[in-house]
């Protein structure tokens, strides 16, 4: 960091230089500093062909992005908070968030198809969940790019439906897709991935007061709930487990629950760490 310039550590994904730039246009307004975007390669890109599932996939997308951080070679990192492990690295800090985005859960539908019978998704959070409201579907995994994704399901015809993020495809213009129908799902239908729809920025530790008066304090406190319900219950993506908060409600999916409902309050907000516990406690799970 100069006094006059950041360097900001991205994925190289058309979808994290969107959010990045994101970043960039909201800090160059409020600190009037040039922002320098440094495009890295994580250990999850170049494994394209990984089950995140199986290799558990927290962190293969964050980890060389932070590394870049603790060597002091960026002095902010821009992750998709659902992409982040519940544990960070000691000597590094959330500074906070963009407002956040749409929320929930697409089902990409072809268009021939009335009901999907075969879904491709890497996700053990979506696969539990979607085959509540589409009994008897068959999985199978997918990766790549949103605009990858879309085509495999639209052109190559991989399986008859995929579900995306409703923040990514709009970050990046898709509003559709020729030979797609998009469906957004309920969070009553389906509870989102902790953090989905937000925009994390990372920095050292030393560096994150002087950042968190410029980010948005309601992101903060909502996705500060879901990420200590995440800790507590040690989250990865081998884990079948989604969060949502609202002002005045949790929605909440695990293996072991189901999806499930819980009201809150100003008080969860306030101590995230102690509402995870009260609130898992009444889940029935530690």
């Amino acid at each position: 960091m100069t006094a006059r310039s950041l360097i900001l550590a991205t994925r190289k994904s058309p979808l994290a230089l969107a959010q990045s730039n994101q970043v960039a246009a909201h800090l160059r307004t409020v600190l009037g500093l040039e922002i320098q975007l440094r495009p890295m390669v994580t250990t999850g890109d170049r494994q394209a062909e990984w089950s995140l599932e199986q290799k558990g996939g927290k962190g293969l997308f964050t980890n060389e992005l932070e590394q870049a951080l603790l060597r002091g070679e960026a002095d902010i990192a821009v992750h998709s908070t659902k992409d982040l492990p519940g544990d960070i690295p000691a000597g590094l800090a959330i500074a906070g968030y963009l407002p956040r985005e749409d929320t929930r859960d697409v089902l990409v539908v072809r268009e021939d198809i009335a009901a999907p019978r075969k879904l491709a998704t890497g996700s053990p959070r979506r696969r539990l969940q979607i085959a509540r409201l589409h009994p008897g579907v068959e999985f199978c995994e997918i990766r790549g790019n949103v605009d990858t994704r879309l085509r495999k399901i639209a052109e190559q015809h991989l399986a008859d439906a995929t579900i995306l993020a409703a923040a990514g495809l709009k970050r990046l213009g898709i509003a559709g897709w020729p030979g797609l129908r998009f469906v957004p799902l309920a969070h009553d239908q389906m509870a989102p991935a902790v953090g989905q729809g937000a925009i994390a920025v990372q920095c050292r530790t030393a560096d994150a007061e002087k950042f968190a008066a410029h980010f948005d304090a309601a992101t903060m406190r909502a996705v500060g709930l879901e990420r200590a319900l995440q800790a507590a219950l040690g989250g990865g993506c081998h884990t079948a487990f989604g969060a949502h908060a609202t002002p005045d409600i949790l929605y909440f999916f695990h293996e072991r629950t189901g999806l499930r409902t819980l009201p809150l309050g100003p008080v969860d907000f306030a101590g995230p760490k102690a509402a995870a516990a009260r609130l898992l406690s009444l889940l029935g799970l530690p």
